[in-house]
């Protein structure tokens, strides 16, 4: 997943050859696996909680993404639907409906991501038209995953300025340790425009190991990411750093606050991946009601106790929060 920019001596054929025993790998652990499919993404992921944890009015969440005119497109959309998002994606036939296989051994994971669609969102043929950018002008609250940093950059961009321009509340995920490495530069266009930044605890020291903080102490990688250059003085940007079952540390004002996870039985952890899509979902679900940072913090910490007694990024019919 580390596109970076690197010559190599890859050939095609060689490549070729990779992307072969990748899918005979695949229908292996298929073939000798309990094997679940899910609809997912991680910004996708996260829409989903966010309107779960909300329940009505259905869409207020409204997606933007690239699929293929498939099968799993198709999965997608009506997945979409069930979970009450609004989902308008860009469909095309160059690649097929991204997917990711999840092994789960015990309370570890391991990711094999064929991304295919989703490296082709683009913004002219989608974000650009007329009825999708109005979608985005209705919007309040905006949330990127760091990912879509090596698709579209420029969508990104286009985003953030304007929610920068009407003070709206931009949101972004460093979402893993490689996109600082590999693609720090498109990151850091985006970043004076970021009002709230989401990440854990590996991607926060990769990130200022990147930026030269000289620090691996989380909290004053908070307030060093906080005070970065920004471009809507308006709205103080906030830090909010997971660490799985240890306290969640974010930017409260002028002071960084720890914030205890909820509690848990190491055996009721049945799936991890997708937690920190879940923490964002229930964060969000919170702050487009206008609740505290705290408040949306413990809405975060909620819908992650509840995802990682699952497997995949599923959740009950109804949350049992107040």
């Amino acid at each position: 997943m580390t596109r970076s920019s690197q010559k190599t001596d890859t050939k095609p054929s060689d490549v070729l050859d990779s992307q072969l025993q990748q899918h005979l790998w695949f229908e292996e652990i298929v073939k000798r696996n309990k094997v679940e499919y899910h609809a997912g993404g991680s910004t996708q992921n996260s829409v989903k909680i966010a309107q779960w944890m909300l329940q009505k009015p259905h869409k207020v969440a409204t997606f933007f993404g690239c699929i293929g005119k498939d099968r799993f497109g198709e999965i997608l959309k009506k997945k979409a639907e069930e979970a009450h998002v609004d989902a308008h994606y860009y469909e095309q036939n160059e690649e097929p409906t991204g997917t990711c296989a999840a092994c789960i051994t015990g309370d570890n994971r391991s990711l094999v991501a064929n991304l295919a669609a989703a490296n082709c969102y683009k913004k002219e043929k989608h974000l650009d038209l007329d009825s999708n950018w109005e979608l985005v002008k209705k919007a309040k609250v905006y949330y990127i995953a760091g990912f879509f940093l090596t698709v579209s950059p420029e969508s990104i961009v286009k985003v953030a300025r304007h929610a920068s321009d009407k003070n709206k509340i931009f949101c972004m995920n460093l979402s893993a340790p490689f996109i600082s490495q590999f693609f720090k530069e498109p990151l850091m266009k985006v970043m004076p425009y970021v009002d709230i930044l989401f990440g854990n605890e590996t991607e926060a020291a990769t990130f200022a190991k990147e930026l030269g903080f000289e620090t691996d102490d989380i909290a004053e990688i908070a307030k060093k990411t906080q005070n970065l250059p920004k471009e809507n003085t308006k709205r103080q940007r906030v830090v909010v750093f997971t660490q799985g079952k240890d306290d969640t540390v974010a930017t409260v004002g002028d002071r960084v606050t720890m914030f205890p996870v909820l509690d848990i039985d190491q055996n009721d952890i049945v799936d991890t991946n997708g937690a920190g899509d879940a923490f964002v979902g229930g964060f969000l679900s919170a702050l487009v009601q206008e609740h505290a940072l705290e408040e949306c913090i413990r809405a975060g910490h909620y819908a992650a106790n509840v995802i990682i007694r699952r497997v995949g990024c599923t959740f009950p019919e109804k949350p049992d929060y107040h």
